[in-house]
């Protein structure tokens, strides 16, 4: 088993910026993807961004531009960073870990237990 446990979210002004943190711990051996998805109301959760083992990354064109993903494989740990962040990012976000792939959420095989982040206007 994996345990996810994010950090960083909160409340910011549009055009501000956040930084959250996911970190893994137990059988972290297994996890090749990492990343976030997030869910607004009344939405279906959505792909943010993801990060493989090896460093490759996937964005929603929603972010791209605008947040940055990355991983410390030596503290088990991936970030967001979100710049220039617009009301429509308000959601909570879960962070996402997978043996394969996060992308489709389908082959998601563990999450965290997510973070709000609210962008006032």
């Amino acid at each position: 088993q994996v345990q996810l446990v994010e950090s960083g979210g909160g409340l910011v002004q549009a055009g501000g910026s956040l930084r959250l943190s996911c970190a893994a711990s137990g059988n972290i051996f297994t996890i090749n993807a990492m990343g976030w998805y997030r869910q607004a109301p009344g939405k279906q959760r959505e792909l943010v961004a993801g990060i493989t083992k090896l460093g490759t990354t996937i964005y929603a064109d929603s972010v791209k531009g605008r947040f940055t993903i990355s991983r410390d494989n030596a503290k088990n740990t991936v970030y967001l960073q979100m710049n220039s962040l617009k009301p429509e990012d308000t959601a909570v976000y879960y962070c996402a870990a997978s043996r394969i792939t996060i992308v489709p959420i389908s082959l998601v095989h563990y999450w965290g237990q997510g973070t709000q982040v609210t962008v006032s206007s």
